[in-house]
């Protein structure tokens, strides 16, 4: 039995991908285990699936056989396809009648550029459904026993994202709201960043994170200050795709991993 048949057995009212429909899908973290079951229908009925770079290999494996992949992934300092030109081929393919997956790592909506690309099939009149995925900010949390929020430690969590951020970003509010910061896209700034909140009144021994391709075989934690992060990330060559937490949050891993060792650990 494929995945495919077992989705439909297991599920009544499949979603079902009409020719010149596009899907903007989330593919969640990396662990196919992650994924929708609409994902997955997606991947299982799409002619042609339009991925990013951050999409595991092990989901683009749960294609349909009939997929073509494209792909269309946008990292830091390297050549990739504009914005502009994705769109652009979304709007076509559709409109030569195909059933188009666009297929991102964690949540379409969340730092993906998924707004953009639904923004632009809406003003070309190509139909279109977004498809919530796990965001990697709180699966890699979650991976590395960190609780995104505890009763009695804090009432919110707040994401931003370090990639692109304007050197005279106001970090003060987010410091003066005093919950937690998970930071995407943040390694190549994160030794200006972790300088920026320090300034901002975040205190330099205030726990930190880096969790690395967080939920994959190759995912790795450090643990340290935001004081040190930068440079103890660097000294262990930490690499992006990565997310930054910092707070008090950080100090939960410790406590819930115990001696036993359930999570490994990687810490300063």
């Amino acid at each position: 039995m494929t995945a495919w048949d077992a989705l439909a057995a297991r599920r009544a009212g499949v979603p079902v991908f009409a020719p010149g429909h596009v899907w903007l899908a989330g593919a969640g973290p990396g662990d196919p285990g992650l994924l929708t079951l609409d994902a997955l229908a997606g991947l299982q009925q799409a002619d042609v699936i339009v991925y990013d770079a951050l999409v595991d290999p092990r989901v683009l494996a749960l294609a349909g056989p009939q997929a073509r992949l494209e792909f269309a992934g946008k990292r830091g300092g390297k050549p990739s396809a504009t914005q502009a030109d994705i769109s652009e081929r979304l709007v076509a393919l559709a409109r030569a009648g195909h059933r188009v997956l666009r297929l991102k790592g964690g949540d379409p909506f969340v730092f993906g550029r998924g707004g953009e690309e639904a923004m632009a099939l809406a003003a070309a009149d190509v139909p279109f459904r977004v498809i919530p995925g796990v965001t990697a900010g709180l699966a890699a949390l979650a991976a590395a026993a960190i609780p995104a929020t505890l009763r009695g430690v804090n009432r919110a969590v707040i994401f931003a994202a370090g990639h692109g951020a304007d050197e005279d970003f106001d970090w003060t509010p987010l410091v003066k709201a005093g919950q937690p910061l998970v930071l995407y896209m943040v390694m190549h700034n994160l030794e200006r960043i972790a300088a920026a909140l320090m300034a901002a009144g975040l205190d330099g021994d205030t726990p930190a994170a880096v969790i690395a391709s967080a939920t994959t075989p190759k995912e790795r934690i450090l643990v340290s200050t935001l004081r040190r992060i930068s440079a103890a990330a660097r000294e262990q060559k930490f690499e992006p795709p990565a997310i930054v937490v910092i707070g008090a949050i950080v100090d939960l891993r410790e406590r819930l991993i115990g001696e036993t060792g359930a999570v490994e650990k990687d810490s300063v």
